[in-house]
């Protein structure tokens, strides 16, 4: 049962807080938490302020993988535990900003073609959806100093479309290569075709490439051994998850054209602020006890993200990595299997008024919404659409509507309020969430900070294209001759892999130059493979 007009103004004036220094005000007011809930809930936040100012000082934060945690250093290097931490954070902003400069100017740092005028950032993960939600946010395609394009996948095809939207600017375009470890699959394979796809052009891709990884990593070795332009650090105490204010984020957005001082300062700022140890004067604190009680501590609600913005519209897809492979876990602290988690899912309004947003009002109740609303429409004036009416109007009324459409039948809602859309709120936004992860996280007892589930599928695929490979080598050396999935399995030793085997053989048969062929039969079981 929804609450009257009156009873509705009362409590978001009890539950709406504006936050000057950030520019953001909460309203918690649709939230249909009692009155003793915060107070309730106050031991457990102070555990978890105790635990977030531990691993700001620089505790193991990490235990399963015995490591620091610090991101908020890199907006505040100050903050890191060591002079040696904090001189590198200060080298690292100081050579992103020179290298750009060097980049833009054209005169020292330069494509084969002429100064570089795009740029091709290869990723996956953390090094891809941070960048790329901040290139959307904060990109003005009149004023960029740069265009950025995206490997983000193993998807050949996905790749020969970005080059294709290059176009004969590949001479001109500098190739920001990302991954900490440098063994990422994905990632080594986007850097094999994009040197391949200057390789085509007559290029030498080393003059175009800079390096994103930790140091001594594979690579780090390589990007040395064969001469690229430039080589900036990761370091091991940055989650990719965590890493847009580090150089995963800053370098792709400094080049790009963005104001990174600005973007540093607004996450610094929020920083600052929700380290504040009341709920009252935390939005962050405020978010983690939502989500709490939303899903009753163990996620059994998803979270809605809605943010009334265009230039937002790459926000939910970043904070479904933020979120969920930091709460997703089947085990807590104590090494019991709890299987927490908040799933995250959203695009932006007003196009959900025409798509999931009748389910929201209507369908199962199995989630709770985040609002995000931007005040200022454009930078400049608008024109009327309808007597007194702006587009921008209508956008602001699709919102407080669909807000007001959910609560009226029971549909629990928080709405985030920022003046625009700049690097300053950017930064805000993601310190805030990263913020409220680290404090939930230590609401419902889990490592924030490992992702074993993630390296458990690195594995299984290594298995899938092991078994690849030896499929391959029989085929081929018994040519002429066509096999069965259970025929395939007995000779590999791998009996119990049958529909495995059936889906490699045909993936291979589907492409040209594989050298498979596929005999269909009436079942998988009688499909037939030959090496063609």
């Amino acid at each position: 049962m929804s609450a009257t007009p009156e009873q509705l103004w009362q409590r978001f004036q009890t539950h709406y807080t504006e936050f000057p220094k950030l520019g953001l005000a909460v309203d918690l007011s649709r939230m249909n938490f009692g009155d003793d809930y915060m107070a309730q809930m106050q031991p457990h936040l102070d555990r978890a302020f105790a635990s977030m100012s531990a691993l700001e000082a620089g505790a193991i934060a990490n235990p399963d993988e015995k490591r620091m945690v610090g991101h908020y250093w890199l907006r505040n290097a100050a903050l890191a535990p060591t002079p040696e931490l904090r001189q590198e954070i200060e080298d690292t902003l100081v050579s992103i900003e020179k290298f750009t400069e060097e980049v833009h100017t054209g005169e020292t740092v330069r494509g084969a073609g002429g100064p570089f005028k795009r740029l091709l950032v290869v990723g996956i993960g953390g090094s891809a959806l941070g960048p790329q939600f901040v290139a959307h946010a904060l990109g003005q395609p009149d004023r960029d100093r740069m265009v950025v394009h995206f490997f983000d996948n193993t998807d050949p095809d996905g790749m020969d479309k970005v080059l294709a939207v290059i176009g004969g600017d590949l001479d001109r375009t500098l190739c920001l290569v990302i991954s900490k470890s440098g063994g990422t699959k994905e990632t080594r394979n986007g850097l094999l075709e994009a040197k391949a796809a200057y390789a085509r052009n007559g290029l030498r891709f080393e003059a175009h490439a800079v390096a994103v990884t930790g140091v001594g990593s594979e690579l780090d070795k390589y990007a040395v051994q064969n001469g690229w332009l430039r080589r900036f650090p990761m370091w091991d105490w940055v989650g990719g998850r965590t890493s847009e204010c580090s150089a995963v984020g800053l370098l792709p957005a400094a080049l790009q054209g963005l104001a990174i001082r600005e973007l540093l300062a607004g996450a610094k700022a929020c920083d600052d602020v929700t380290r504040t140890p009341t709920v009252a004067g935390n939005p962050a604190a405020q978010m983690a006890l939502m989500w709490h009680y939303a899903g009753g501590g163990r996620g059994r609600k998803d979270l809605v993200v809605l943010p009334y913005k265009d230039r937002l519209e790459l926000f939910s897809k970043y904070l479904q990595q933020l979120i969920m492979e930091s709460l997703g876990k089947e085990r807590d602290l104590d090494g019991l299997v709890v299987n927490q988690g908040l799933a995250v899912y959203g695009n932006k309004g007003s196009t959900d008024q025409h798509a999931y947003v009748q389910q929201l009002r209507d369908g199962v109740l199995n989630f709770f919404v985040t609002f995000i609303e931007v005040l200022a429409d454009r930078a400049g004036d608008s024109i009327e659409v309808e007597p007194g009416t702006t587009s921008g109007d209508f956008l602001s009324g699709f919102l407080l509507g669909t807000r007001q459409a959910l609560h009226e039948n029971g549909r629990e809602s928080i709405t985030l309020t920022v003046r625009e859309v700049t690097p300053f709120a950017i930064g805000v936004l993601i310190a805030l969430f990263e913020r409220a992860v680290g404090l939930y996280a230590t609401l419902v007892n889990i490592n924030a900070y490992h992702q074993p589930g993630v390296e458990a599928g690195k594995k299984a695929a290594g298995a899938v294209l092991s078994l690849q490979s030896k499929l391959t080598a029989f085929l081929n050396a018994n040519r002429g001759r066509s096999y069965t999935p259970a025929q395939l399995a007995e000779v590999l030793g791998t009996k119990g892999q049958e529909e495995t085997i059936f889906k490699i053989g045909e993936h291979l048969a589907a492409n040209v130059g594989r050298g498979v062929q596929k005999a269909a039969g009436t079942s998988p079981a009688d499909t037939k493979f030959t090496a063609s």
